[in-house]
């Protein structure tokens, strides 16, 4: 694959979770747009990429779930090595475990292999969720919830964009706030950690929590590629092995103010240099 396809960012692997295809919480404009201005030799999907959950409460499926999907077979057949590894709300999806379908190849859990050497657990982490392993109704209920408050997050958003003010995420905000929730995903960071260690990797990347977050637990590099309901975060690979999350919003604005400074050359972000 050539990385100098213009106005595009190249990435040597890129990792995306949690799109919960079939709600209207789901980012698919920005998720779009993500897809089309970036390249990649590698692209796994870390689970919850269809709200199955969702889906059989209430149908909920525009075009912009139609286009994301076609998106991501299109780059398949274009070469992209494409890696699915279903979630807890596509579960469905894991009786196909071990099979290929083209270039697209749905695995339980993988281990990749960064550029510089080092080995990462792949996967989605809900099977270290007590509440989805133990409780299935309450995640049911938990998950509704979730939903509502991405309801009320985004009218509360629209009035803060009529004030000029940038988004504020409430779920996020009760994360970190709320004993419990801190505790459940210190608990979960932990879990997978430790699955990584018997597993010999030297990190883990997984989704499921709608965190995005990197750095080292106990000498494990976690990394969580976070969602696209809220974050619209993405785990990528450089060419040389280095991983970098981003949040996807956040680039394009500082891109479009570069590009609106006299000084747009040195403004730029050289972590993400589209190419040219």
């Amino acid at each position: 694959m050539n990385a100098s396809t213009p106005s595009k960012y190249w990435f040597r692997t890129v990792f995306i979770s949690d799109l919960h295809l079939g709600t209207k919480q789901s980012q698919t404009h920005a998720l779009l747009e993500f897809l089309k201005m970036s390249e990649c030799e590698t692209l796994y999907l870390v689970g919850d990429i269809i709200d199955n959950w969702a889906l059989k409460r209430s149908w909920y499926w525009d075009q912009s779930h139609n286009d994301v999907i076609q998106k991501l077979l299109r780059k398949a057949r274009k070469g992209t090595k494409v890696v699915f590894i279903p979630g807890n709300h596509d579960e469905m999806f894991r009786d196909f475990a071990n099979s290929s379908f083209g270039n697209v190849r749905v695995r339980r859990r993988d281990i990749h292999r960064t550029a510089d050497g080092k080995r990462y657990l792949v996967l989605h982490g809900d099977e270290f969720d007590g509440v989805v392993l133990y409780a299935r109704w309450l995640a049911y209920l938990g998950d509704r919830a979730y939903n509502w408050a991405i309801f009320i997050n985004r009218h509360f958003n629209k009035a803060r964009r009529m004030f000029g003010l940038p988004y504020w995420s409430l779920s996020a905000y009760l994360k970190r706030r709320v004993k419990r929730a801190v505790e459940f995903i210190g608990n979960f960071e932990a879990a997978v950690v430790r699955q990584a260690r018997k597993s010999s990797a030297d990190g883990v990347i997984c989704g499921h929590i709608h965190t995005p977050e990197m750095r080292v637990i106990d000498g494990v590099h976690y990394c969580n590629d976070g969602d696209w309901v809220e974050s619209c975060s993405a785990l990528v690979e450089h060419e040389n092995g280095r991983l970098e999350l981003i949040h996807w919003p956040i680039l394009t604005q500082s891109a479009a103010k570069a590009q609106g400074s006299p000084n747009a050359n040195t403004h730029r972000d050289r972590r993400l240099v589209p190419t040219s």
